[in-house]
């Protein structure tokens, strides 16, 4: 039991605020958060607010009274609310010249107050803060009190904004709030308009305003306050405040209502021009910013209420083209200027509201804005511009970084740009193009070649270009680039990689763009741009390539051999060579892959008989990769385009050439040396997830053309998981059940395989499967598929089918939430096959209660709320396939005390029963049912966490 006397609570508090050791730092944490919530806080926190005590002590009062007030409110007799209140206006009169984040926390516990009380136990709150705090103040001087009053003000709205009211409650004090306004106006009116008041209250004004607005203030009640707010920019002190305010007035969703108020602000945002030019000339990257905000903010907002006041199209023109000059601002982001990133979403919005109105007013209103829309790409092109070498060399890495992903941000609008432009955009974008390369005369920087070849990079990529008329033109244009920048080269890359789609259909034009690829494969700061476009182009175009393929292949050997790219790069260098060859008749492919893989295999043999260790482990798992991804591109059967990156099974639609599959070659041929690799390295489990991927990746894109390795691979298998247990291999075999188990010449080793490493999995299961949840995860995702490719494998007198059913209950119960969701995915597998498979029909009927208990328990508070869906999944099926057993053993596991939760009654647990077994047809009434009785387990119900679920 803690004792919380005086002296220990200020020991605590010394040892938070001022002990180096972060152990005492931690326990007094500890400590004085329990003490905060205790009975006893009522009485220390005042004797810590006493003026002899340090501020962090006073503090720590404060807070204790704001959470008692904000979380334990029940706990306050009604009788004791005046005097609460009384002590609070007391103490911060007190604090009003002394400490501020006291004064803040004792201002935050008494809005606290408030909001429990309003409007029904202390009706015109805020009216008697202002009576009180205007009263003379007893030896506090006007102006502390002044300052005290607008702290309390401005933190009401905030919070309420943050309290745990009840959602009734909060729809009841908004609204007393919003009739409060009428007394917080006129006082801060009075307070910004008088010449006399200092900055800080004028200041401490506008912060208060802000928070007020936040309420959904009605814009037309607010306007005369927002106008003062933009007679305050000019005052460098209150300028980031009313920037603020004023953003955070007209940027409220009811705010668009107020028409004739918004007319009324756009002459007084473009008034603010002077002041942003000047701002611009002196490098005043703040003012700017601020002056952004506002203009972006009204326009975004209001955009489609402006765009209809059609009188008034001018000036919202002009306010269009001020929000341009802010995407244009000079300099280069975010080195020199931070404010063009604010500007971009406007253009969507703008473009939005245009584009939703019928065709004859969009019309004329296109007439009006495409012309600007055309502007704003000259004006995005140049804004993503590269400065000098010299002056991008003196970025920081950070820098580089911000203007990388300001440059996506605006290649996302132009393609978002392209919608309203069309192909007219394309055919201006080559205009220029063509006269900067074309015209000898005038010297062009490689900046400018490289943003226009960006801005159809942009398009090309999202956009089907393919009807283009411009495009043969680009592609004759690429190769009169004078490539001598690593930008520049890489822009010209991606721009060729966006193209393959467009050169699948036009292949005559491969052989201008394919050696400026393979030249830039050499290059190892292409290597990202050069191998992402190989493979786009060899994936897009691989029918095509067959001429080129032999130059490809050496090329690629090249670079492989001398190491140039980094893992990654060389995985899709294989992809794509993978792609490639996949065209070729099957003998140009075995010879091809011999001499690709050859030296591969040869560095493997001479690893495989060294000495483990973290080099040479490096290096298998290198090569192993690279096979893996080669097989997983490299599929000469005709397949459907849409799955041939190998991301989804291929859809097959033309049967392969006869005899063996290249693919399958090679893995025969390699085979006794990766077992010979597996038994040195067995007990490393990325070396065996190295192995498992090359044929995990080989099934998936060969399907049953793999069928030739399925007994060898069958027997390794099965041999890997006998001596040492790891998921990759639990999930390969997974990968042979759902494809080989329902095929009668290979049911006999599957079944093996399966048999096989259920047992060594059961084995684990009795020494204690806790240290091995991948385990447990991939074995229940087997188990499920097998129930739903072959469920005949249940039926065999090797499986001990109880066994597994008692894993997968004991599964149930694991912390990771992977592992259960996998669980219940096995017995929402299991349950249905009650009526077919006589083995899991028994185990089901024997020990189906084990099951509802685990699920009752994982419901009750045992597992993460995440997983109610997948509980709910579980109880569904038990009811639609075992509904007279469920509700014998919903009424038996519900039947002890205490159980799932000692938070819910006799009653509500029958009120559940009796609603699960209702439904048998409607899967999500049940889960919203599994939902609102896991809340009453967990004593949520009815909370904000509850609203949030």
């Amino acid at each position: 039991m803690f004792q919380f006397s005086e002296h220990v609570r200020v020991l605590a508090l010394h040892q938070l605020y001022y002990d180096p050791n972060i152990e005492n730092k931690n326990l007094a944490q500890k400590w004085l958060m329990q003490a905060q919530v205790s009975p006893q806080a009522w009485q220390f926190c005042w004797a810590l607010l006493s003026p002899e005590k340090v501020p962090e002590i006073q503090y720590f009062g404060a807070s204790a009274l704001h959470t008692k007030i904000s979380r334990y409110w029940s706990d306050i007799p009604t009788d004791q609310y005046e005097s609460l209140k009384s002590q609070l206006f007391s103490q911060i009169a007190c604090f009003s010249s002394g400490s501020k984040m006291v004064l803040t926390r004792l201002c935050v516990a008494l809005a606290s107050l408030a909001l429990n009380t309003m409007p029904e136990a202390w009706p015109g709150a805020v009216a008697e803060m202002v009576r009180v705090f205007q009263e003379d103040g007893g030896g506090v001087d006007g102006r502390a009190r002044c300052l005290a009053l607008l702290e309390l003000l401005t933190v009401l709205p905030e919070e309420f904004q943050t309290s745990r009211l009840p959602q009734y409650r909060k729809g009841q004090v908004r609204g007393a709030l919003g009739r409060e306004w009428g007394s917080v106006c006129p006082l801060l009116q009075q307070l910004l308009r008088r010449t006399d008041s200092p900055g800080a209250v004028k200041a401490r004004v506008l912060r208060c305003l802000s928070s007020w607005v936040l309420l959904d203030v009605p814009l037309s009640e607010s306007e005369g306050l927002v106008h003062d707010c933009f007679s305050a920019l000019p005052d460098p002190e209150l300028f980031d405040t009313a920037v603020e305010a004023i953003v955070n007035a007209i940027s409220q969703p009811d705010s668009q209502r107020y028409v004739n108020t918004l007319l009324k602000l756009v002459p007084q945002v473009l008034a603010l021009q002077e002041q942003l030019r000047e701002a611009v000339q002196n490098g005043d990257m703040e003012t700017c910013h601020g002056i952004c905000r506002i203009v972006v903010t009204l326009g975004e907002n209001h955009s489609r209420t402006l765009l209809e006041q059609v009188d008034h199209w001018q000036s919202f023109l002009a306010l269009v083209n001020m929000i341009m000059f802010c995407t244009g601002i000079p300099g280069h982001y975010p080195v020199n200027e931070t404010t063009s990133s604010l500007t971009l979403t406007f253009w969507y919005t703008l473009q939005d509201e245009i584009m939703s109105f019928e065709s004859d007013k969009q019309a004329v209103y296109l007439q009006v804005y495409r012309p600007v829309y055309f502007q704003l790409v000259d004006v995005l092109l140049h804004k993503a511009q590269f400065p000098s070498d010299q002056e991008y060399a003196s970025w920081s890495s950070d820098e580089k970084e911000q203007f990388r992903i300001y440059r996506l941000d605006i290649s996302d609008t132009l393609m978002y740009v392209y919608e309203m432009l069309g192909s007219e955009l394309l055919s201006n974008l080559y205009d220029k193009l063509g006269r900067l390369l074309t015209n000898a005369e005038q010297p062009t920087s490689w900046q400018h070649t490289e943003a226009l070849l960006y801005g159809f990079q942009s398009i090309a990529e999202t956009i089907d270009v393919n009807y283009s008329d411009v495009i043969p033109g680009l592609i004759g244009l690429i190769p009169r680039i004078n490539i001598n920048n690593v930008q520049l080269a890489d822009t010209v890359m991606f721009t060729i990689g966006a193209l393959a789609e467009w050169l699948a259909d036009h292949p005559v034009m491969l052989s201008s763009v394919l050696p400026l690829v393979l030249q830039a494969l050499g290059n190892p700061d292409l290597s990202v741009s050069s191998v992402s476009t190989l493979k786009k182009i060899c994936r897009e175009c691989k029918y095509d390539l067959p001429p080129y393929a032999t130059n490809i292949v050496a090329v690629s050997q090249e670079v492989l051999i001398k190491q140039i790219h980094k893992t990654s790069q060389c995985m899709w260098l294989m992809q794509a060579l993978g792609f490639l060859l996949s065209a070729l008749p099957v003998e140009d492919i075995l010879r091809n892959l011999h001499s690709l893989i050859t030296p591969y295999i040869q560095q493997l043999e001479k690893l495989a008989d060294e000495t483990p260790n973290p080099s040479n482990k490096l290096a298998i798992i290198h090569i192993l990769g690279l096979l893996s991804n080669l097989f997983t591109t490299l599929d000469i059967s005709k397949q459907d385009d849409e799955s041939a990156d190998g991301s989804a099974p291929p859809v097959k639609t033309a049967p392969p050439p006869p005899g063996p599959n290249p693919v399958v070659v090679v893995l025969q041929q390699v085979f006794a040396l990766i077992q010979t690799v597996l038994s040195k390295w067995l007990n490393d489990s990325q070396v065996v997830e190295a192995v498992c991927a090359i044929f995990e990746k080989s099934v998936k894109t060969l399907l049953h053309d793999f069928a030739p390795m399925v007994s060898q691979l069958s027997e390794m298998l099965g041999q890997m998981y006998s001596t040492i247990p790891q998921a990759s291999a639990l999930d390969l075999t997974r990968q042979m059940v759902h494809i080989f188990a329902s095929e009668t010449d290979h049911f006999p080793p599957i079944k093996a395989l399966f048999e096989l490493v259920t047992s060594v999995t059961l084995s684990i299961f009795q020494q204690g499967p806790r240290d091995h949840p991948d385990i447990v995860d991939s074995f229940m995702q087997l188990q499920a598929q097998a129930l739903k490719r072959k469920p005949d494998l249940f039926l065999s007198e090797s499986l001990d089918v109880k066994a597994v059913f008692h894993c997968g209950v004991l599964s149930l119960k694991f912390p990771e939430a992977p592992t259960v969701k996998s669980t219940c995915l096995f017995f929402t597998e299991l349950l249905p096959h009650c009526s077919d498979v006589p083995p899991l029909a028994r185990v089901v009927q024997e020990d189906g209660k084990l099951l509802v208990q685990a699920v009752l328990e994982g419901i009750g508070g045992g597992a993460s709320r995440s997983l109610m869906d997948q509980f709910a999944d579980v109880l569904f099926c038990l009811n639609k396939h075992c509904f007279s057993l469920l509700a014998v053993w919903l009424k038996e596991a519900l039947q002890p005390p205490g159980f799932p939760s000692s938070r819910i009654t006799a009653e509500q647990k029958d009120n559940f029963s009796h609603q699960i077994l209702r439904e048998r047809v409607n899967k999500r009434r049940v889960k919203d049912i599994v939902k609102e009785f896991t809340l009453l387990c967990r004593g949520l119900h009815g909370t904000e966490y509850a609203a949030e679920y």
